[in-house]
């Protein structure tokens, strides 16, 4: 396996792990979203890997996105495309043809969680804290967040988890239909290999198949609610709110809202 700036990827068997290494937070910044691309243009055309197990390395999963790096992003449009380039990529990874497993602890918030929405399972330890707590910095999801989200918990539940910023726990998360199974957190890994082993065993072929099929699933109006988001995106990074929010944020202090 190749070497990463930001992730461990090994292979046992045939299941590769890829495992998120960019600490203290696993922030998902530019620079990892598109080697993140790269590690799946390698796992994709090798032949002896039938399933991915994504994790992350330390205390959590993915906290969320590269907020620092948001103060590098002069307008709006080019937030917009930062959202584009995201919802393209995680687009790829429910498209997989290779089942791919997100085993979640500690947290998966924002962008965090629209990486794990993308997989196809999703196990969780039993005290992880799943959100998108965009509208605490003024913002909005980006990386197809506002889509994913209401099809696995309903459009009231998602709304409520949107609007108030809140997480929910990996119990709750499966009681809603976010998450396959939570256990606890010592023994997530070991339940996500005991899944991997399961799938190892069935034909590359209808698995990609059957992945292929699942695809059809998305509302019709998939599309275009996710080229709206990314433009509605770069909307928010533009009002006075967004500025404030991600000021706020780098300064560790609750933020000002106008409202404009």
């Amino acid at each position: 396996m190749s070497t990463y700036q930001f992730f461990l990827v090994k292979q046992e068997g045939r299941i590769a792990t890829i495992t998120i290494n960019h600490p203290p937070a696993n922030a998902l910044s530019s620079p990892l979203l598109r080697e993140l691309s790269t590690v799946l243009d390698q796992l994709e055309n090798d032949d002896e890997v039938k399933v991915i197990v994504l994790h992350g390395q330390g205390r959590f999963f993915a906290a969320g996105a590269d907020i620092k790096e948001f103060t590098t992003v002069e307008t709006g449009a080019d937030f917009a495309h930062l959202a584009q380039y995201g919802q393209k990529l995680f687009d790829r990874i429910e498209q997989f043809k290779k089942p791919i497993i997100a085993a979640i602890h500690g947290a998966a918030l924002g962008g965090g969680l629209e990486l794990a929405m993308a997989c196809h399972i999703r196990l969780v330890s039993e005290s992880t804290k799943l959100g998108l707590p965009e509208l605490q910095l003024g913002l909005i999801p980006g990386f197809a967040g506002s889509q994913r989200l209401p099809r696995y918990v309903g459009v009231a539940k998602a709304a409520e988890m949107m609007l108030t910023s809140e997480p929910i726990s990996g119990k709750e998360a499966v009681t809603l239909g976010l998450a396959n199974h939570a256990y606890n957190e010592e023994e997530l890994m070991e339940k996500a290999y005991e899944l991997a082993n399961k799938l190892v065993k069935k034909s590359a072929v209808s698995m990609r198949l059957a992945l292929e099929l699942l695809t059809y699933v998305n509302h019709h109006n998939y599309e275009e609610g996710v080229k709206k988001e990314a433009e509605l995106f770069g909307i928010a990074f533009d009002s006075e709110d967004g500025k404030e929010g991600i000021k706020a944020f780098i300064e560790k202090r609750a933020p000002q809202f106008k409202d404009n």
